[in-house]
């Protein structure tokens, strides 16, 4: 019986978180019941893009893990999960499946299926996600993001085709041994019993693509989150698809930046401020160990080697087809012979095994002694010329510092100066003052004494003056109205009685 998926188009469609198997735009607030497959239950933020659904893989009525997957480039961007579990006993059929509601949103098929079946029951089956045909005739098989080995699904969740991107067969083994590695021995043993830790897994998309459809990666990265409290943790680990490519160890913070969208994987970056810098360490002791081993794989170029560093999980090998039985005559030989070739192979393997150990040794001394070199010459380069430049800007620095010390005193100096002259002028220039006062207070008032008497003689005279012209002027203007009566009378009677006259 294939997953389930938790499918919903959009804020478009009524049906959005109505029912169990649907996808989920990214544009929404996560993925349902999955969002327990996260920190905090809070989904990498900065991913949005129309291309990207969101998909809550279920099987068996239950959730596994959580994808965002582009149907662009038809990889996945990202699948994240929970930590390891034991893995099912036995080996996992492989058989790839497909998402129906991808490429036909109105389809009624909520869960799974064989890409042979969906053929004829799903319209467009192939225009937006990519198919096992995508892979055949070329170079490249189906890599698991989130690998069968590190699931405990006894089912076949992880073989979905929404949950691979294309990988060459060399860089697949290194790929699944590394998580292998990583997960046994450097993240869950420090992260409690494991279930609180999260994990996610993502591929970088390139401009390459497997038959004009499927994006190859141009990198894988994995980022690990313990949210442990009081002991949390959180590292990223990045691997580029190109041989001989070792894994690397880096921050979380780093890996965003590497990131297309420059996402935020945790919320508060899985607690930082809370977070055992001592369990780091540790787990980077044992990622270095990890590294040295690949290195020294792959400088012996024994591919084979890579097995000693995988855990008891299964890592979704093909299996290898069975020999033919063997004829009797063969089995006697083999048998007769089958000593002698143990021997010559064990004096070949320990001689090899000697050689290749001294060679190892030898490597890692001169390697530890030339990091010494270098890391004591680094330093000391960068002291010394950290030492000169902080002579030559105090040297450099010295007539300035001197010429504003003395520009600040001459300043200093004419504030005084000036300051003393305003308090002599104020303290002279009062008396001064009061002096030339008094002093020509009498010559004032004597002097004006005459000009008093003078300006009241003038007045007395014109008062007197004024007097004989108003006498004068009444007794002479009554003499001539007097004069003037009389004259008229005299001519009167002169008319009337000229005899008399």
């Amino acid at each position: 019986m294939g997953p389930a998926r938790c499918l919903a188009l959009g804020g478009l469609l009524a049906l959005a978180g109505l029912l169990e198997g649907r996808l989920v735009r990214e544009q929404e607030a996560g993925f349902g019941e999955c969002d327990r497959f996260f920190y905090a239950g809070t989904p990498p933020a900065g991913l949005a893009a129309a291309a990207h659904v969101k998909i809550c893989q279920r099987s068996e009525g239950a959730e596994r893990f959580a994808t965002l997957y582009s149907t662009r480039d038809r990889i996945p961007v990202y699948s994240a999960f929970r930590a390891a579990r034991p893995a099912p006993l036995g080996a996992a059929e492989q058989r790839w499946l497909v998402e129906p509601q991808i490429d036909d949103p109105n389809s009624s098929l909520e869960e799974v299926m064989d890409e042979a079946d969906a053929i004829s029951s799903v319209n467009n089956l192939g225009s937006k996600q990519a198919l096992h045909a995508d892979y055949l005739g070329s170079d490249y098989q189906t890599g698991q993001l989130y690998p069968f080995s590190l699931s405990s699904d006894p089912d076949t969740a992880t073989f979905t085709l929404t949950n691979a991107a294309p990988m060459t067969p060399s860089f697949l083994k290194r790929w699944y041994v590394n998580l292998n590695s990583l997960m046994d021995r450097a993240l869950t043993p420090q992260c409690g019993d494991g279930e609180e830790l999260y994990i996610i897994t993502g591929a970088v998309p390139s401009d390459l693509k497997v038959k004009d459809k499927v994006a190859i990666p141009e990198f894988v990265w994995l980022a690990a989150c313990c949210a442990v409290p009081g002991g949390g943790w959180a590292m990223g680990f990045v691997k580029h698809t190109q041989d001989r490519e070792v894994i690397e160890d880096v921050m979380v913070k780093e890996l965003e930046k590497l990131l297309p969208f420059k996402p935020q994987l945790f919320q508060n970056n899985c607690g930082e401020s809370e977070q055992d810098t001592e369990k780091m360490k540790k787990i980077l002791e044992m990622v270095n160990q990890v590294q040295d081993e690949e290195r020294r794989v792959d400088s012996a170029g024994d591919s084979g080697t890579l097995s000693s560093t995988r855990s008891t999980r299964s890592t979704l090998l093909p299996p290898e087809a069975p020999g033919e039985k063997s004829s009797l005559l063969g089995k006697l030989l083999g048998f007769t012979a089958t000593p002698f070739i143990k021997l010559c192979q064990l004096i070949y393997f320990l001689a090899v095994r000697i050689l290749k150990y001294l060679v190892y040794f030898l490597w890692y001394v001169t390697k530890q002694v030339t990091h010494g070199l270098e890391s004591c010459l680094y330093r000391l380069g960068s002291t010394t010329i950290s030492y000169f430049l902080a002579i030559g800007e105090e040297l450099a620095s010295i007539p300035w510092k001197v010429l504003k010390v003395m520009v600040r005193i001459t300043r200093a100096i004419l504030r005084i100066l000036c300051c003393l002259l305003k308090v002599v002028c104020r303290i002279v220039g009062i008396p001064v003052r009061v002096l030339v006062d008094v002093a020509t207070f009498p010559v004032y008032t004597i002097g004006a004494v005459p000009i008093v008497c003078r300006d009241i003689a003038t007045g007395l005279g014109g008062i007197i003056s004024l007097f004989f012209d108003t006498a004068f002027g009444t007794m002479g203007g009554l003499f001539k109205v007097i004069f003037n009566v009389g004259k008229q009378i005299g001519y009167k009677i002169t008319f009337d009685n000229p005899g008399e006259l």
